[in-house]
């Protein structure tokens, strides 16, 4: 089974967020986390990914987004992304923006997110954003089965 579970910002960071982050990042706790909201996917009682999202600058940041390399390939960093991008739509969000590694782009901007030059990005990093009223989480859309008892003709 699939669950995912928010810990709130001021809240002590969960253990289980952070042996996410530890193992795909490997690093700890910092101080954006008093201020973030933290995503984690668990699969069959274990914590598999995580992610976190504040506000900073009049836009939605995303970071740390992460999935145990043991558990890639099922979707589970696309189900915290889509966490993410709720959250963010859920409270108005008119832009969400992060900082991804070169290689990772492409599953950022299957979801909409776009290149920006308005920010300088560090080394390896390309600068991305998605206009709030552009957030679309249909994960129907562009899905090719004809017989889906989802899909709305």
């Amino acid at each position: 089974m699939i669950q995912g579970k928010w810990f709130s910002p001021g809240a002590p960071l969960s253990e289980d967020a952070l042996t996410v982050r530890r193992a795909v990042f490997g690093r700890g706790e910092d101080a954006l986390d008093a201020e973030s909201w933290s995503a984690v996917v668990y699969l069959e009682g274990t914590p598999a990914a995580a992610g976190r999202i504040w506000w900073k600058d009049d836009a939605f940041w995303l970071g740390d987004i992460g999935v145990l390399e043991s558990l890639r390939g099922r979707k589970l960093g696309d189900l915290v992304l889509r966490l993410l991008l709720f959250k963010a739509q859920s409270h108005a969000a008119r832009q969400v923006c992060l900082f991804s590694p070169v290689s990772l782009t492409g599953f950022f901007t299957r979801l909409g997110f776009r290149p920006s030059d308005a920010e300088p990005s560090p080394a390896g990093l390309v600068y991305l954003c998605i206009s709030g009223q552009d957030i679309d989480l249909d994960t129907c859309k562009n899905c090719g089965k004809t017989s889906c008892p989802n899909r709305k003709e």
